[in-house]
Parts: C-alpha cells; sequence; structure tokens
C-alpha cells in the first residue's frame, strides 16, 4: 500500500523560508516520480515539482521555479521540499504524490497525481 505522509508545513512571513519533508512507504521508490502539488483556497491542484529519482528528471512550475528545491534522500525514502523566498500567493496545503510516471516534464499538466498523503498546510503572511 502507497504510504505518503508530509510533515514541515507552518506559518512562515513573506520571504522566508520551509522545508517540507515527505515520507514514503509501500511502493518501490525509484518506480515512481514523486511530487508536489498544492491547492489553495478556492484554486485548483497545481502540480510544484517532480522529481523521478533514477532518471534525474526534475520539474518545476513556472511560479515557484528559482525559489524551490526538491531533493531526495534514499536511505529514508524521503522526499524534501525547500521553500525560499516565500509569498503569500504560496499559501495553499501542499501535498506529497507518487505517480507512475517516467519523466516530470509534464507533472505540472497533471490532473490527477496518483496517490497522495493528508497533505501539509503552508501559511505565508504578508
Amino acid at each position: 500500500e502507497v504510504r505518503l505522509v508530509e510533515s514541515g508545513g507552518g506559518l512562515a512571513q513573506a520571504g522566508g523560508s520551509l522545508t517540507l519533508s515527505c515520507a514514503a512507504s509501500g511502493f518501490t521508490f525509484d518506480e515512481y516520480a514523486i511530487g508536489w502539488f498544492r491547492q489553495g483556497p478556492g484554486k485548483a491542484r497545481e502540480g510544484v515539482s517532480c522529481i523521478r529519482n533514477n532518471t534525474g528528471s526534475t520539474y518545476y512550475a513556472s511560479s515557484v521555479k528559482g525559489r524551490f528545491t526538491i531533493s531526495v534522500d534514499n536511505a529514508k525514502n524521503t522526499v524534501f521540499l525547500q521553500m525560499n523566498s516565500l509569498k503569500p500567493e504560496d499559501t495553499a496545503t501542499y501535498y506529497c504524490s507518487a505517480i507512475a510516471i517516467w519523466t516530470c516534464d509534464n507533472y505540472g499538466a497533471l490532473t490527477e497525481f496518483g496517490a497522495w498523503g493528508q497533505g501539509t498546510q503552508v501559511t505565508v503572511s504578508s
């Protein structure tokens, strides 16, 4: 059973930083792309970032490129999303997802994100 547990959300001021963690279990880590999508109040889901560890494929939405960094700790089957220079528009619930796609290139165009966790709230104050 795919299990994804997010942590690390919270309240930050604009310009601040947060690091989200996603502990993954129940599947072969290298056979899935692990990503983050978010959903803000009244907004559609937005694919934020993705990594396919065994191919090196990554994706960043244009709205976060240069500010967010996705990384993997293979030993712990954990994916991180380092979020710097946070903006109020980054406020959303962030979900970690696992989806059996070979490349992350089209992650931002997805409307279905496979399996995901319970989400972690990120609130950025101005």
